[in-house]
C-alpha cells in the first residue's frame, strides 16, 4: 500500500486528490494538511509519497520541501502547481523534489503518477519541462556545457537516460531493455557521475535540454 500525504492550502484541492487517489486499491491518502501543518503531519504519518503545493500563503512550499528532505529517510516529494512554467519549479527540482504535477492532471493519470513516484521514478511532463527550460534557460555557455556532457554517455546509457526522463523506475527500465535491475542501477549511477548531477530529476532535465526526448531513439534489447 502506497501511503500518501497531500499538502495544499485549498481544502477543495486536498479533498479532490484524496477522493481520486482513494479509489485506487493500492493507494491510501493517510492525511491531508495545509502548509503550516505539513511537516508535523508528515513526521506523524510517515508516508512514502508527499504531494506538496509549491505556492501557499502561510508557508512557502520550497521551505516545506527543504524540511522534508532533511528528515531521516525522507518521503518522495512531488510538487503541485497550477502553472507549467512556475518560476519555483526548477528550484524545487534542484532541491530534491522528484517531479511536479499540474493540478489539472487527468484523474485517471493521477494514481499512475503516484505509483511512478513510489517506485523511484520521476514525474516530469516533457512539454511542461521544455517550457520551463525555455523560459528559464540560465547562462547560455553553462547550459551548453551541461547539455554537452550527454555526449560522454554510451549508447546504452543514453537509452537508459531517456527512460529515466520518461519517469520509469529501474525495474521498469530493466523490463523495457531486457536488463537486470542491478545492471540498470549501475547504468544510472554511471549516468549521474558523467553528467555531474546528484539526482534522477536533474539527469532528466539535462536529457530534455539536450533534446534526447525529441530524438526518441529505439533501444535495442540486451546489455
Amino acid at each position: 500500500m502506497i501511503r500518501v500525504v497531500v499538502v495544499d492550502d485549498e481544502a477543495l484541492v486536498r479533498s479532490g486528490f484524496e477522493l481520486i487517489l482513494g479509489a485506487a486499491e493500492d493507494i491510501e491518502v493517510v492525511a491531508t494538511a495545509g502548509g503550516g501543518d505539513a511537516v508535523e503531519t508528515v513526521r506523524r504519518e510517515r508516508p512514502g509519497v508527499v504531494l506538496l503545493d509549491i505556492r501557499m500563503p502561510d508557508v512557502d512550499g520550497l521551505t516545506v520541501l527543504r524540511e522534508l528532505r532533511a528528515m531521516p529517510d525522507p518521503p518522495v516529494v512531488a510538487m503541485l502547481t497550477t502553472f507549467d512554467a512556475d518560476d519555483y519549479i526548477l528550484t524545487a527540482l534542484h532541491s530534491g523534489a522528484a517531479g511536479f504535477l499540474l493540478k489539472d492532471t487527468e484523474p485517471e493519470q493521477l494514481a499512475h503518477l503516484v505509483r511512478t513516484l513510489a517506485a523511484g521514478g520521476v514525474v516530469l511532463s516533457p512539454k511542461a519541462s521544455r517550457s520551463l527550460l525555455r523560459n528559464h534557460p540560465g547562462s547560455g555557455a553553462a547550459v551548453d556545457a551541461e547539455a554537452a556532457r550527454v555526449r560522454l554517455l554510451t549508447a546504452r546509457e543514453r537509452d537508459v537516460l531517456v527512460l529515466v526522463a520518461e519517469g520509469l523506475s529501474n525495474a521498469d527500465i530493466g523490463g523495457r531493455l531486457h536488463l537486470s535491475a542491478g545492471t540498470v542501477k549501475d547504468h544510472v549511477s554511471a549516468i549521474l557521475t558523467k553528467l555531474r548531477v546528484t539526482s534522477r530529476v536533474q539527469a532528466a532535465l539535462l536529457a530534455q535540454r539536450a533534446g534526447l526526448l525529441d530524438e526518441r531513439p529505439q533501444p535495442q534489447a540486451g546489455r
